[in-house]
């Protein structure tokens, strides 16, 4: 190859050169670098499916409220655990009528038109992300000592909640000023006796004793309403 022919290739790739355009001239150091960087791409994509933002508690209670209402045994297992599908399922009354908002992760339906025993009035779902992990709802107890023991047992749990299943505002909060303390003194069921109003569930301790009033009926469902203490 001639050394003529050598010099008139260089010029014609000077003068090539020269008649590319100035932006893809400027370009070229990118380009270059793009063509070294597929074995770095992967380490720096962004996530292609972004993880999805946590619902709302309002949401996925009334998600699973709506499942109830239609009778959804499925729809509402995709977003309760089983024990809170088997609570609601069994709720004795018909749909409470208001959604009373949520309280943090707690949740309530209450009834507008309808009595039922006990302060909660309704349903409380207490929600964990995605699902409803508890539901507490109202009872329909057919003994006086039945709702004695139920309101009982929430104090020794600590579970205000529970305790309200069956018993008023007021009793929940008279009952539950004090601590259940299991290595405390202890407390012995001396059954449920007739008074005026309804019925008088005691419990003795040591040192004196506490009376559950109870009031309703086997049809209506009974709840505790207050209690009381004596000293010995």
């Amino acid at each position: 190859m001639s050394a003529p022919w050598l010099r008139g290739a260089a010029a014609t790739a000077v003068t090539a050169a020269f008649l590319l355009p100035a932006s893809l001239l400027a370009a070229a150091p990118a380009l270059a670098h793009a063509a070294q960087a597929p074995a770095q791409a992967p380490a720096q994509a962004p996530a292609q499916f972004p993880a999805q933002a946590k619902p709302a508690p309002a949401t996925v209670a009334k998600t699973l409220f709506r499942a109830w209402l239609r009778g959804d045994r499925h729809a509402a297992s995709r977003v309760a655990a089983a024990g809170a599908v088997s609570t609601l399922f069994s709720y004795p009354y018909r749909a409470p009528d208001e959604f009373a908002g949520c309280s943090g992760d707690s949740c309530r339906f209450v009834h507008t038109s309808v009595r039922v025993p006990g302060g909660l009035d309704g349903l409380l779902m207490v929600v964990s992300g995605a699902k409803v992990t508890k539901v507490y709802a109202s009872r329909h107890l057919v003994k006086p000592s039945a709702a004695a023991g139920h309101l009982f047992d929430a104090w020794r749990k600590h579970d205000r909640n529970r305790g309200l299943e069956i018993a008023s505002t007021t009793a929940v909060r008279t009952l539950f000023r004090t601590r259940h303390d299991p290595k405390g003194v202890k407390y012995f069921f001396q059954g449920c006796n007739s008074e005026p109003k309804g019925y008088s569930c005691a419990y003795s301790y040591e040192g004196g004793a506490m009376f559950m009033h109870v009031r309703g009926s086997k049809s209506r469902g009974y709840e505790v309403t207050s209690i009381g203490y004596v000293a010995d």
